[in-house]
Parts: C-alpha cells; sequence; structure tokens
C-alpha cells in the first residue's frame, strides 16, 4: 500500500510537469505566431508598425489572456544588407504554475520585410 502511494505521487508530479512543459511551449508558439501575424500586419505599405502592434494584442488577448499582450513593441529597422523590416517584440509571462509566472520571462518577436522598400542607385 505505501509502495502504491509513493509510485503514484512521484507519477502524478512527472505527469504535471510534462502537461506544464506543454503548456509553456504552447504560450511561446502562439505568442510567435501572433508576433509573426502582426509584423506582417505593420509591414503592408499602408500600415504603421503601431497596427501590427494593435493586430498582435487582438490576437494574443484571443488565443491566451489579455495579461500576455500588455507589453507589444513594434519598430522599423535596417538590415546590414539595406533590406528594411518591420519587428514585433512581446515580453510576456512564462507559465510556471498553470497559467501564472514571473513577468517579462519570456520575449518572442516576428520580422517581416517591409514593403515599401528603398532602392538604392537604380534609377526609374
Amino acid at each position: 500500500m505505501a509502495e502504491f502511494v509513493m509510485v503514484a505521487a512521484l507519477l502524478l508530479f512527472v505527469a504535471m510537469g510534462v502537461f506544464q512543459l506543454g503548456l509553456a511551449l504552447y504560450v511561446r508558439n502562439t505568442l510567435i505566431s501572433a508576433a509573426s501575424e502582426g509584423a506582417r500586419y505593420g509591414a503592408r505599405a499602408d500600415a504603421l508598425p503601431t497596427d501590427g502592434v494593435t493586430r498582435t494584442q487582438a490576437l494574443i488577448t484571443s488565443s491566451l489572456s489579455a495579461s500576455f499582450a500588455q507589453d507589444v513593441r513594434a519598430a522599423r529597422s535596417v538590415t546590414a544588407s539595406g533590406v528594411r523590416v518591420v519587428e514585433v517584440r512581446v515580453i510576456a509571462p512564462l507559465p510556471v504554475i498553470g497559467p501564472i509566472g514571473p513577468s517579462g520571462a519570456l520575449t518572442v518577436s516576428g520580422r517581416a520585410f517591409s514593403e515599401e522598400q528603398v532602392v538604392s542607385g537604380a534609377s526609374r
């Protein structure tokens, strides 16, 4: 009887750990997907990076919770090869015990090529 209780407790602990790892990976993948979609939305020719932030926050809120969409930032940048990109960065809590965890522990980003590219050295 005592062995059953000890083994059952150990198996329950391992199962809950695997479940929590799966939840953390699900949250991370969902945030990456939302950030990438927001970057694509903000990289359109008629959009601003702030439009990508709004889109990312809406996707995160509808998929997870508004607590994961508190810190979303977007910026335009130029790569070393001269390509303009829009990057959306999401800083969210990492779920450690259920959906609760330390805030700011998970940082993901999504990038997209801007539709407004500057062609240098070419005449049109």
